[in-house]
């Protein structure tokens, strides 16, 4: 039985798009847009997710939402090792970590102070965003520092965690914002990560009909807020 992916468009279900592409799954994909004036999901998602989240993968009778634990379900049950660590490796611990911190760490640290400024909060009128903003700043040479050291994530070899890491610095910067200059190790990485044959492949066919794609976040600068288009 096909899998099928409910995909809201700029959102971080396109890791499981993405992760469906380099393993090579076959899958059905339903697109969602957000609604133009909120950037919520529309009422045909909230009808099978209702928190309103995305993604929603549906393999039978089984229906799952949350990326990470969708991603580890697909590498567990159709991966046979590709894309993943074994306990055995040297390098097991830096996939974990960085499989979770994307997730548990980067992803909300930016995103707090993105609902900051969506509550009408300036940073530079309150001390409490300027230090949920080093703790962005923080984050992201966390990030570079590994990048520089390391072609991917866990080490020479591409995986799942790179995929987890790489909405953190693409797509949410629709939402929020802000320039990659003078990260030098992430922008390499975003490099390689533009060449992937599964990434050009989720874009396009998740992104499609969309006026703004991932790919212009590839830039050093920031991208137009998702407002303006």
């Amino acid at each position: 039985m096909t899998i099928t992916i409910h995909h809201l468009q700029r959102s971080q279900s396109e890791r499981v798009v993405w992760l469906a592409e380099e393993l090579g799954v076959p899958y059905e994909l339903k697109i969602y847009q957000r609604d133009r004036q909120t950037l919520l999901a529309p009422p045909e998602l909230k009808a099978i997710s209702p928190a309103g989240t995305a993604p929603v993968m549906q393999d039978g009778a089984l229906c799952m939402s949350e990326s990470a634990a969708i991603m580890e379900y697909l590498m567990t049950k159709h991966a046979s090792g590709r894309l993943s660590v074994p306990p055995s490796a040297p390098n097991y611990t830096d996939y974990i970590f960085w499989f979770h911190w994307g997730i548990g760490t980067l992803q909300p640290t930016i995103q707090t102070p993105m609902f900051m400024r969506f509550a009408g909060v300036v940073a530079s009128e309150n001390p409490i965003v300027q230090a949920l903003q080093a703790r962005v700043d923080l984050a992201l040479k966390m990030l570079d520092d590994r990048l520089r050291q390391s072609t991917w994530l866990a080490g020479d070899e591409f995986t799942a965690a790179d995929i987890m890491c790489a909405f953190d610095v693409t797509t949410m910067r629709l939402f929020c914002p802000f320039s990659l200059e003078g990260y030098d190790g992430i922008l390499a990485f975003l490099a390689r990560v533009g060449e992937r044959p599964a990434y050009k492949a989720t874009i396009e066919k998740a992104e499609s009909g969309e006026t703004m794609g991932v790919v212009p976040t590839l830039m050093k600068e920031a991208p137009a807020p998702l407002k303006t288009f």
